[in-house]
């Protein structure tokens, strides 16, 4: 079943949806290759414009880079390939926008192009963010936004049609939330719900902008809206998801056969609230800092079990995972310092704990790579008490004792992101 097909059904009625994975964090990709191989499900994983992108973007990954990257693993996992889709998330001016609008999207075009070639088929046009020399007051702005999409999408088509015949054809999706993707709520800011006027004006200047430069057939490839269902994280506070705010959004998109929305920034959401998001037409839910915070966390929990068990046994090295993790990020503050703004301890905690997961820029850096190699070099060639693993991965340690999860660190780690991935496989109806 591919996209096209869960949105058609979702569309006849059924409470069926997708999860996107946006993360390029090798245990994350590992425990959603192994849970979407065990319940026989699509594996939707997205790469965003600042992340991936022609000059490496912060990952040092080129879309081929980052395709490679991705087949890689899902080799190693031994998932069927046919059952595993790219995207590209806000796909757009974006990263360039202290940039001039024509340097902007030459790169922006580019970017999408490269997408496409690499085998990316779900496409997030977003040119929403304005350039150096734009104005957002302007009344025709909105305008020229969506012409902007379509001027990215015919990029993106004319990229496909260098390809091999039996290469689907990319799916859009149009649109943007607001504020920022990615947990950019401050403490006790009110989201706004996107309103039905805006998502019907996004629609119509879209449509108009892609049948003026002949996309007729693309427009009938668009799939989906981004908008603002009224969920967001910050460092410290979740906003939950409210079905009775979102009710005249949700009825809206009823009215269009073949279009559901996009909901980014869905991470922390309680079970029940995905699920009322998919019932909704929320029907593709994003989540990415979710994923490396449950890294993070179990991690934390092994390197404590560690570190105790170094107490009494002096064949095991001590780790410091917090430690590293905090000498790189002050020695690099700039995927930080925008977001935690609070005093030097705060700061600090925020570093560590936070929701926002600022955390997942730096597990890529040679130091920190090392010491989690060691902890885990550590934990394999021992047994671990379950005393341990009952106080600081209960969990964990209830499955063990099941008979339902290796005593192994690896193991543990990739459990802890399962956790997260299964509320939205149950959200999504697929189990």
């Amino acid at each position: 079943m591919v996209i096209a097909d869960i949105i058609s059904k979702h569309k006849l009625g059924d409470s069926i949806g997708i999860t996107s994975i946006c993360s390029a964090h090798p245990f994350v990709l590992k425990a959603g290759f192994a849970h979407a191989r065990t319940n026989n499900q699509l594996l939707l994983i997205e790469s965003t414009c600042n992340q991936v992108n022609q000059f490496g973007g912060y990952t040092g990954k080129t879309p081929d880079d980052f395709a490679a990257y991705v087949e890689t693993i899902a080799n190693d996992q031994d998932f069927p390939m046919e059952r595993l889709v790219l995207g590209g998330d806000h796909l757009g001016p974006n990263p360039w926008t202290s940039e001039s609008a024509s340097l902007a999207m030459q790169k922006a075009t580019t970017l999408v192009a490269d997408c496409v070639r690499a085998g990316y088929t779900k496409i997030h046009l977003d040119a929403s963010m304005g350039c150096i020399d734009d104005d957002p007051k302007d009344p025709s702005f909105k305008t020229m936004i969506t012409q902007r999409t379509a001027e990215l999408c015919s990029a993106a088509e004319k990229a496909f049609e260098s390809l091999e015949d039996s290469t689907p054809r990319p799916i859009y999706i149009i649109g943007s939330e607001v504020p920022t993707a990615g947990g950019a709520l401050s403490d006790g800011e009110e989201i706004a719900i996107t309103s039905v006027e805006d998502v019907q004006e996004t629609i119509e200047l879209t449509q108009r902008a892609f049948l003026d430069k002949g996309l007729q057939e693309a427009w009938e490839r668009v799939v989906a809206v981004v908008v603002q269902p009224g969920v967001e994280f910050s460092a410290n506070s979740i906003t939950p998801y409210n079905s009775k705010r979102a009710e005249k959004l949700s009825a809206f998109i009823e009215a269009y056969d073949r279009l559901v929305y996009e909901a980014h920034s869905t991470d922390y959401q309680t079970r029940a609230a995905l699920k009322q998001l998919v019932d909704d037409h929320f029907a593709i839910l994003k989540v990415g800092p979710a994923l490396t915070y449950a890294f993070r966390e179990g991690l934390f929990s092994l390197e404590m079990i560690n570190n105790e068990m170094a107490t009494t046994d002096r064949a095991i090295k001590p780790v410091n995972i917090r430690k590293k993790l905090e000498e790189v990020m002050i020695s690099r503050p700039i995927y930080w310092q925008a977001y935690y703004t609070g005093n030097e301890d705060v700061q600090k905690f925020d570093r560590l704990y936070s929701l926002s997961d600022r955390a997942r820029y730096y597990w890529s850096d040679p130091s920190l790579v090392n010491e989690v190699d060691q902890l885990i070099e550590n934990l394999t060639s021992t047994e671990i008490p379950y005393s341990l693993l009952s106080q600081f991965l209960p969990l964990q340690h209830q499955m063990i004792r099941d008979g339902k999860l290796n005593i192994e660190p690896e193991a543990m780690l990739l459990h802890k992101i399962t956790q997260v991935l299964a509320d939205y496989t149950h959200a999504c109806g697929m189990n």
